[in-house]
């Protein structure tokens, strides 16, 4: 029994699984370096005032669409080519983004490289979890992707500290070498078996993103995937970016920080993640432990807008929940990796995490537009309601998947 258990932990801590870890590491530290680094790298660029904000939102944007944009082409590619190869592809196309970016003089420079990194990044994830959930036994695979997310997801505090003690173009420069040096770990990773023998069989049609919208139920699958992990990236894109202007409207009697709010967030994020994971091996039940973790967030989202006139550090301790609260996101991309056959699946986990991601565009745009007619709070506290409550319905919606078999073909004409 006890060599038994420890194969089985000897199989978590595999390259492959280390490895998907350290490029989601490398993944995590370039997402959020531009929301730590907006303000010093935009007043460089000459802006000030309000056009830290709504040139902050374009940016983001920009790369959130190159997201939405990479994550159709990785997940097709992933399915048709290999879980292997996207992974190689996203992080030499976002590590050479990174260190342009380091040398841009101008916005629409700045602008267009954050689009291609965008491209770039939205690959790292869904490889990365297809992989691991295919090679893992399904006892396992929740542990697998908790140690993806865990360590991924530390790379927003190593990016708050390069940030903090360099120039905001030297960040993205080390963003840049830390993914080309990653690259040369990744030779003696195997693809996956699943993806393998996918390939030895006849007729068996890969990648097929349009088939997500051909028939009602895999849609729907589909569709709900998708909307259980907004309220997650509600919290990062709207109220941890702009914390520093919340701050000010809230009453926090000293000034706070997005760099610090970013990195708080996301260290609640890593003990989230894994607590997440261990949750639903512990219940057997990805859905009841994504339950749990969205009643968490509905109680940190209220906290943050409760704390009238707090510390910066009670601030920061709301930030710290807030991303605890959000440590679902490895067992979401599981759930969503899970729903679907092992020809569409690349295409699904790669694309569900990105879309949920772009969906910081319209929810940007939604809180821009409602803040000039209900205020900065309220408009926030609107988008996020919206957001909650689609999540709640979603999750609702979906099936079961911690003992189901990942072994088949999803069957579309």
């Amino acid at each position: 029994m006890k060599t038994h258990h420890s194969a089985n932990f000897r199989q978590i801590f595999s390259l492959p699984v280390i490895v998907a870890a350290l490029g989601y590491f490398v993944d995590i530290y370039d997402l959020v370096l531009f929301s730590i680094v907006r303000v010093p790298s935009l007043k460089s660029l000459g802006f000030s005032g309000q056009g830290l904000i709504d040139n902050g939102v374009f940016l983001l944007n920009m790369q959130m669409a190159g997201m939405l944009a990479g994550g159709i082409l990785w997940g097709i590619l992933g399915d048709r080519k290999g879980r292997l190869t996207i992974m190689f592809a996203s992080i030499f196309i976002y590590s050479l983004a990174n260190l342009a970016n380091g040398m841009a003089t101008s916005l629409p420079a700045y602008a267009g490289l954050r689009f291609i990194a965008g491209i770039g990044l939205a690959g790292e994830l869904g490889a990365g979890i297809t992989l691991v959930s295919e090679i893992l036994h399904r006892s396992l695979r929740g542990y697998g992707t908790m140690l993806v997310a865990s360590v991924g997801v530390s790379g927003a505090i190593l990016a708050n500290l390069v940030a903090s003690t360099f120039d905001w173009r030297t960040a993205f420069v080390i963003g840049g070498v830390l993914g080309l040096l990653l690259l040369v770990t990744r030779i003696r990773v195997a693809e996956s078996g699943m993806f393998r023998a996918m390939g030895e069989q006849a007729g068996v049609r890969k990648g097929n993103f349009l088939a997500l919208f051909t028939g009602r139920q895999r849609f729907r699958r589909y569709l709900n995937s998708i909307m259980i992990g907004i309220p997650i990236w509600f919290v990062v894109g709207i109220l941890i970016t702009f914390s520093p202007e919340f701050a000010i409207s809230l009453g926090i009697s000293g000034p706070v920080s997005a760099g610090n709010g970013v990195m708080f967030c996301y260290l609640g994020l890593i003990f989230g993640d894994f607590s997440s994971g261990v949750l639903s091996q512990i219940l057997k039940s990805r859905k009841k432990a994504i339950l749990i973790f969205m009643l968490m967030n509905l109680a940190g989202i209220t906290l943050y807008f409760l704390q009238k006139n707090q510390s910066p550090a009670f601030f920061y301790g709301v930030c710290t929940f807030l991303g605890f609260a959000g440590g679902y996101w490895a067992i979401f991309v599981t759930v969503a990796a899970e729903q679907f056959g092992t020809n569409l699946r690349a295409t699904v986990a790669t694309t569900v995490p990105n879309f949920v991601r772009g969906m910081v565009v319209p929810i940007t745009l939604l809180f821009q537009l409602g803040r000039n007619y209900l205020g900065l709070e309220s408009s926030a506290l609107a988008v996020g309601g919206v957001c909650l409550a689609a999540a709640f319905i979603a999750l609702a919606g979906l099936e079961e998947t911690f003992h189901k078999d990942l072994d088949y073909f999803e069957e579309y004409l």
